[in-house]
């Protein structure tokens, strides 16, 4: 039996409303990355025009998490204050003037789409089991034939004088999973209106806070929703931070449990969220360290068939941007046409923009590029494309594991055959005018290095900049390479600059073998020439 403001004494703890603070406090009682530096920007909303909040993020991003946390916070069936003993919200002045003072209705849409796939009148039964356990939890209040979960919340709201919180989980989920049919998307998309749009809406709800993967549907190029506060992988705004791992936050965990914070890196970083310019996947990261391996973790948990299907679309200059990112190059994108629906793709920057909110491509908004984020998700691109009939590049990235096969091996005549062949498959994507347009010849055609090496374009060395430096991954047993290409000059002349400008100075830190590869450029011939040598370092250098 608990007591409450209103008087009301609630015997039952709720499936949808009043569910308590448990579901935090299994998260807290395991290791937790404190995020709840979320909950005075939410509690800054509360009661004011920006009330409303919608935070997107891709797969695996704690965004249900955070959810659990806000419920707890708020809700005011339990007494939270010391599951956020010690954390980052309880310094803040408003900590204590929001703790446990609402009614919460928190609802992962995934539950109604998992159990009432294909049902027509899935989003009345939504209503009638919310509407059900909240006259359960407050059997004050009747209900009358017609009443939608909306006026019960007006009732209760006018009879108690009580403003809720409600959390949806997942808000998108019907869309995703069901929004080819459109009698479905439209009772979904009246009654998210109904509740947040209409003139009671502001009495009824202190606050709201929408999770998903997509932001909020266009139509034509309004949101459903223009009401709402979107904070999405695009344009995270003050929330950049909220989600997801930042470095000193993974670098934190890696010093606690001993793990490589380099590899940690390159499986798992590479996500730039706003001001947040380096964000790791926390699932993948959780995984790897408590599995003492890194892996892919976060594209296990969904099929990439969409991915498959995107990439697959025949729109022009796609599948010329998949290769170069794939070969670690950046893409400019227009994220503005996009109508936040995966079910309506009209153009490449479509494609593209969707890739990056579900989590396959990351996004730069100072250079409105966009580019594949880190190995894990590399890999799991490669592997889509595998699956795929699109024969050139599958073709592509077999020539790509001859063409290191081949330098490892010092066979200078298939390494300049090979890049010659590069050279003539991707001519729509490349230009030989300058020598750093040449260099993209390279990156397409080392894709497959990707898989074993760590690979810095232009990497910073010695007295001046190599065009490829790739460092081998841990438990790779092969040769570092330091690439240098030239431009109507000779292979030889490209060696002879790796050693004068000391290139393999900044490779000090790796102590297996390093191999010096020159490559010319002929623009008479089109044709590239090649040179091997390997590094010898010294006595002092090795160590």
């Amino acid at each position: 039996m608990r007591a409450y403001h209103s008087c009301m004494i609630l015997d039952t703890m709720g499936i949808y409303i009043n569910k308590g603070n448990s579901d935090f406090r299994d998260i807290v009682a395991h290791e937790y990355v404190d995020k709840s530096s979320m909950i005075p920007l939410v509690n800054a909303t509360l009661n004011s025009e920006s009330r409303y909040s919608c935070v997107t993020r891709c797969r695996r991003f704690g965004k249900s998490m955070a959810a659990r946390m806000l419920a707890a916070y708020y809700d005011k069936s339990c007494d939270s204050r010391e599951l956020f003993r010690g954390l980052k919200a309880e310094q803040d002045p408003s900590f204590e003037t929001y703790l446990n003072k609402y009614y919460v209705i928190r609802v992962d849409m995934t539950d109604f789409t998992t159990r009432f796939r294909g049902e027509k009148d899935i989003v009345r039964k939504i209503q009638n089991k919310i509407i059900d356990d909240v006259l359960k939890e407050i059997p004050q209040i009747n209900r009358e034939q017609d009443d939608d979960l909306m006026e019960i919340l007006i009732r209760i709201s006018n009879s108690t004088g009580e403003r809720f919180v409600i959390i949806i989980d997942e808000w998108d989920a019907i869309l995703r999973e069901m929004g080819t049919d459109d009698d479905i998307v439209t009772a979904y998309v009246d009654l998210l209106r109904r509740l947040f749009k209409g003139s009671n809406s502001n009495s009824v709800f202190a606050g709201a806070y929408l999770t998903g993967i997509l932001p909020i549907k266009k139509y034509n190029t309004e949101s459903a929703l223009n009401n709402f506060c979107e904070y999405t992988m695009i344009r995270p705004g003050k929330m950049s931070e909220s989600l997801g791992f930042t470095h000193e936050e993974v670098k934190m965990l890696c010093e606690k449990h001993g793990l490589d914070m380099t590899e940690m890196e390159s499986w798992y970083d590479g996500y730039r969220i706003g001001k947040a310019t380096r964000m790791f996947n926390p699932y993948s990261v959780m995984k790897a360290i408590n599995n003492e391996e890194y892996g892919s973790y976060w594209t296990t948990t969904g099929a990439y068939d969409s991915v498959k299907t995107y990439i697959q679309m025949n729109f022009d200059g796609l599948k010329d941007d998949i290769i170069r990112m794939l070969a670690g190059e950046s893409v400019y994108v227009d994220t503005t046409e996009f109508l936040n629906d995966m079910h309506i793709i009209r153009s490449k920057n479509d494609v593209l923009t969707v890739l990056i909110h579900l989590g396959y491509l990351a996004y730069n908004k100072d250079t409105f590029e966009c580019y594949i984020p880190n190995k894990e998700v590399a890999d799991e691109m490669n592997n889509a494309i595998k699956a795929t009939s699109w024969e050139p590049l599958v073709k592509t990235i077999k020539n790509s594991k001859s063409l290191l096969d081949s330098t490892i091996a010092g066979n200078e005549q298939a390494v300049a055959q090979a890049i010659d062949l590069a050279h003539d498959e991707h001519t729509s994507i490349l230009s030989y005018n300058d020598e750093n347009s040449l260099a993209c010849v390279l990156t397409v055609a080392y894709i497959w290095a990707k898989n074993e090496y760590v690979i810095h374009r232009e990497y910073a060395t010695g007295k001046g900049y190599a065009d490829l430096v790739m460092i081998p991954r841990r438990n790779v047993n092969k040769p570092a390479l330091v690439i240098e290409l030239k431009f109507n000059n000779t292979a030889d002349t490209a060696i002879d600059q790796i050693k004068r400008k000391q290139y393999p100075s900044k490779t000090a830190d790796y102590t297996g073998d390093i191999l010096l590869v020159g490559i010319n450029y002929d623009k008479e011939t089109k044709q590239h020439t090649c040179r091997i040598e390997r590094y010898k370092k010294s006595h002092a250098q090795k160590r």
